[in-house]
């Protein structure tokens, strides 16, 4: 659709859409849901609700709004669970400042919840996933892993350590990123989820017209990671998301194999992968620390266009 107000719409697959009301006000808008991806209702919820407003940060915006999605199957579950799992959400919600207005809740054969959320923008300082330029040094937010440890959990093959920490980031709010690369003059932004970091850096390197080289040595994991991937605990998604880059993807040197996977790995409510300029990477990795990310590493940079999108080795 075209409409004179509408600053970012499908083109570029950002992470959320952006409306202008005003010359100094925008909407920025997003919905996200799924099924479970731990044990446990309430950190369910939480992680939903991270991810769900994950996408109103990655834009530079403020989520002010949320309603709840819902599908439960009451005919097998008692609505004791999904209470729980309502006030997971509710206390991610209240801690980013948004207010749940209400929501829709629909019988399902298996349970999926998120949220529609609705952000504020200043119109002229958006933060797009098209902006990144030459020069620029990229950062991520989060550690890589959660899809390796909640499909490893799934099997009763987690460490529970590895489990908590992995939670614990997947329930980390964005708002510590968008702080961070805010102060840092970010050039492009996008948040890590279902795609991976090569799905979600490719649609970052197509829509800024760049080519975005990783060193797999510095991508940031959860301490164990590894060895779930040689015991092949990958997701689903793993395939498409390799199919996905392949042909836009250039492995250089003998990389690791192990740490290739991490590229592919889907994500839920990861961290933000931030285009910065060079001269104010301290910034960004000072507020990121300060503001007490999972992750702070500097994992790469900007290149001009080259024959492929993305180059990791």
């Amino acid at each position: 659709m075209t409409d004179p107000n509408l600053l970012v719409g499908t083109a570029t697959h950002d992470d959320a859409g952006v409306y202008r009301l005003t010359d100094e006000l925008a909407l920025v808008q997003t919905v996200d849901f799924f099924p479970p991806v731990v044990d446990d209702p309430y950190v369910y919820g939480q992680v939903a609700a991270a991810n769900a407003l994950s996408d109103v940060y990655a834009m530079g915006g403020e989520p002010k709004t949320a309603l709840n999605l819902v599908g439960y199957p009451d005919n097998e579950l008692d609505f004791d669970w999904l209470g729980r799992i309502f006030d997971g959400g509710a206390e991610r919600c209240r801690t980013a400042g948004a207010v749940i207005l209400g929501g829709h809740t629909v019988r399902d054969a298996e349970i999926k919840f998120g949220y529609a959320v609705t952000g504020l923008v200043h119109p002229k300082r958006i933060v797009t996933n098209a902006g990144a330029r030459p020069g620029d040094v990229l950062v991520l937010t989060k550690p890589l892993g959660t899809g390796f440890v909640t499909t490893a959990n799934k099997k009763n093959s987690c460490p529970p350590e590895l489990l908590a920490a992995a939670c614990a980031s997947m329930i980390q709010l964005n708002s510590i990123g968008r702080d961070a690369m805010i102060a840092a003059g970010a050039h492009a932004a996008t948040d890590v989820t279902g795609f991976g970091l090569a799905g979600h850096a490719f649609e970052m390197a197509e829509g800024s017209g760049v080519t975005l080289r990783f060193r797999l040595a510095d991508l940031p994991a959860f301490d164990g990671t590894e060895e779930l991937i040689r015991g092949r605990f990958f997701t689903r998604a793993t395939k498409s998301n390799r199919e996905y880059v392949t042909a836009s993807m250039r492995l250089e040197g003998a990389p690791d194999p192990v740490r290739v996977e991490l590229l592919y790995d889907a994500q839920t409510s990861g961290g933000l992968l931030v285009a910065v300029p060079p001269e104010n990477i301290n910034v960004m990795i000072d507020r990121l620390r300060a503001g007490g990310a999972t992750a702070a590493a500097v994992v790469g940079e900007v290149l001009p266009r080259q024959d492929v999108a993305l180059i990791a080795g």
